[in-house]
């Protein structure tokens, strides 16, 4: 299959709290580095044709401010956890500068959360300046939107299922602490690999950061970023010299360039 060439932007990196978490004291959540200030976890896919996000966190609005975005085709989501959907009605400001509706894609689970959380915007007679979405039904199917050719593969998240995904020679996978046998078929061969790994010491729903690695290097990834980090995982100057070559802390605003085929 062919695709385009693809600019992809870490709109936030962090966990459910966010870095720093509220209230806390310690050193990570005090940092005055930039690389340690984590919005909620989010990546943008851009061609020269075709915008897309995947997720809407908390943070959607500022996301969008802070990377000055002015159109936007698709957002596609991975699972209904409320750190990756609650900021979806942002997306009215899109409806109205465009005129047109904005279509997301879901798995079934998802699909559900967000009708039930946004029940207000699929209403037959809708109050105005209400989002307007086009819902599109996602299964492990490959699918196009725009020009980008998007191909889900499903991880675990303890007992939820967790849609990760590839673009073209890009895999994007977050909230997940197991990958099935087929599932890392369909990521190897990437040449960028982004992973979750929320902390160095173990968790029930998350890989470690050992974990994240050890999946990279079983499957030959050149190049590997971790993402949806907590507080616990230390401060970036002083993980990211600890990883092994080719391997990566990702970081709000940081900017992946993907050649196309």
């Amino acid at each position: 299959m062919s695709y385009p060439s693809l600019k992809i932007t870490f709109l936030g990196t962090g966990t459910s709290s966010g870095v720093p978490m509220i209230a806390c004291p310690c050193e990570v959540c005090a940092s005055g580095d930039k690389r340690d200030k984590r919005l909620r976890s989010s990546i943008m896919v851009e061609s020269a044709t075709t915008r897309l996000v995947v997720d809407t966190g908390p943070d959607f609005r500022y996301q969008m401010l802070r990377e000055r975005v002015k159109t936007l085709d698709a957002v596609i989501f991975t699972h209904p956890h409320k750190d990756h959907l609650a900021g979806l009605d942002d997306i009215r400001a899109f409806n109205y500068f465009s005129r047109k509706s904005i279509d997301i894609y879901a798995n079934a689970m998802t699909e559900e959360a967000v009708r039930r959380d946004f029940y207000y915007a699929f209403t037959e007679n809708k109050f105005p300046g209400l989002p307007e979405l086009t819902m599109h039904s996602m299964t492990e199917e490959p699918f196009i939107v725009g020009d980008i050719p998007v191909t889900p593969i499903q991880v675990w998240h303890l007992r939820m299922p967790v849609m990760g995904f590839r673009f073209g020679q890009f895999t994007y996978i977050t909230d997940a602490n197991r990958i099935e046998p087929d599932s890392k078929e369909k990521i190897r061969g990437s040449d960028v690999m982004v992973l979750n790994a929320l902390r160095k010491e173990s968790h029930v729903s998350h890989f470690t950061l050992d974990e994240a690695a050890g999946i990279a290097k079983e499957l030959n990834i050149p190049r590997a970023y971790f993402t949806h980090l907590s507080h616990q995982m230390g401060l970036h100057a002083m993980v990211e010299p600890e990883l092994p070559p080719g391997m990566h802390i990702a970081y709000d605003g940081l900017v992946i360039e993907m050649p196309g085929s």
